[in-house]
């Protein structure tokens, strides 16, 4: 019961300081309070000795999938090859190459953004696009002195979408992916087509909600952004595009999906190093890219790993698997996942949906992860505490005076993201059947 009690007053405390104290400063420095929440709450179930030290030091350490450090290696790793060519301003380059595309066309604008943000995130991942984008489309649209509200909706609807198409597209793909020990492929092959369907019938939706919007014309837009340093951008380019075809192979070679992902980050780590040592050039390029890193998930995903390790060892969420086991896999934990990931937000949800898949049969385990990825990351669009990614998204826009508040977000969440979760969930089943 202690630990019940812990777990859910650390999950209230996670979501009121996600809504009312994001950050806390302490000497002109910004902290967020989110992972510290987790950590006060990891800290007590360890204390009061709801779990024993040696069964956590097992899970924290196990050789398995199970093991968040392999996690964490995977997205940090992935992360580092993305935001490095960002800071050198590639996918800044992109994006106005392909809105300048849209010449004085609203509507192709909005369907630019959307394409673009889509593949983007396939190969990148759902916060690489958010923060890349959503700067350059409020300074474009307010510089055009047009709405930016639909291309917003439309980048950040497309991002946490087509983030479900690979398994390195959101954290919480790659948790629950990994912990059930899903391959690269094996889960492309399942996910892709509840992607691309979902992605359809969304746009669909953004089209109706915005048509008015999205009549006459803009001013004419020339922008331009060179990339300074293209030697730069070629190797991390390579590099990126190396670690995504590893990764596709991983399965089939016989390496981990952390150990790719790691090499990768790590080969282009000595390369900048070198080349800065050469050349005895700052690396201001490096250096913000370790800035930006998310280091506030460290704590975070292992403190909430303690949390969920404890509910875990002490069987204190079995009558909830028992109820959701009662009913279809598939409905039963994504309308859940998708709903629990905004009360307590999408990554505390896996980690705690990778232990209640467990109970499922053998039959019924995939149905119960997959539908569970489906609904970490749906459940963004309906609120920003959904997932770290509207956190972010929220937080920008109000930096660049938007008036797209927590109403807005939900407003336009819940018309968007219930057909979504219905079509994809179906589409599964479809699939798994």
């Amino acid at each position: 019961m202690m630990t019940l009690i812990i777990s859910i007053i650390s999950f209230i405390l996670l979501t009121l300081s996600i809504i009312f104290i994001k950050e806390i400063n302490i000497k002109n420095i910004k902290i967020s309070t989110y992972w510290i929440v987790s950590l006060i709450g990891a800290f007590l179930l360890i204390i009061t000795k709801c779990i024993p030290l040696d069964i956590l030091k097992d899970d924290l350490f196990s050789s398995s999938a199970i093991n968040p450090f392999k996690i964490l290696i995977l997205f940090f790793s992935m992360t580092f090859l993305s935001v490095f060519l960002d800071e050198l301003g590639l996918f800044k380059h992109l994006a106005i190459v392909f809105i300048n595309k849209a010449k004085t066309s609203k509507i192709a604008l909005f369907i630019i953004i959307y394409l673009f943000s889509s593949i983007l995130t396939v190969f990148t991942s759902n916060d690489i696009v958010i923060l890349t984008l959503t700067p350059f489309v409020c300074f474009f649209c307010i510089h055009a002195s047009i709405s930016p509200i639909p291309y917003l909706v439309s980048l950040f609807v497309a991002s946490n979408t087509y983030s479900m198409a690979l398994i390195i597209g959101n954290p919480t793909n790659i948790y629950l992916g990994t912990m059930a020990g899903i391959d690269f492929i094996s889960y492309f092959k399942v996910m892709i087509i509840p992607t691309i369907v979902s992605g359809l019938v969304e746009f669909f939706i953004l089209f109706l909600i915005f048509r008015n919007q999205l009549k006459g014309r803009i001013e004419p837009s020339n922008d331009k952004y060179d990339i300074d340093d293209k030697a730069d951008m070629i190797v991390g380019l390579i590099h990126l595009i190396i670690c995504l075809i590893m990764l596709i192979i991983s399965s089939y070679i016989k390496i981990e999906m952390y150990l790719v992902s790691f090499v990768s980050a790590l080969s282009l780590l000595i390369y900048i190093i070198i080349k800065r040592i050469v050349t005895r050039k700052e690396p201001v390029y490096l250096k913000a890219t370790v800035k930006r890193l998310p280091w506030a998930l460290i704590p975070f995903v292992l403190s909430m790993f303690v949390i969920v390790s404890a509910l875990n060892y002490n069987d204190s969420l079995s009558f909830f698997s028992e109820f959701l086991n009662s009913l279809n896999v598939i409905y039963s934990y994504g309308i859940s996942s998708f709903f629990m990931s905004n009360i307590i937000n999408n990554i505390p949800m896996s980690m705690l949906y990778s232990n209640l898949t467990l109970s499922l049969s053998e039959t019924s385990y995939l149905k119960g992860v997959y539908s569970s990825i489906i609904g970490s990351n749906i459940g963004a669009f309906l609120t920003p505490i959904g997932a770290l990614a509207g956190i972010m998204f929220t937080n920008l826009t109000n930096k660049y005076e938007v008036n797209y508040g927590y109403k807005e977000f939900i407003k336009y969440g819940l018309i968007v993201s219930i057909p979504v979760l219905i079509v994809c969930l179906l589409t599964l089943s479809f699939i798994l059947s």
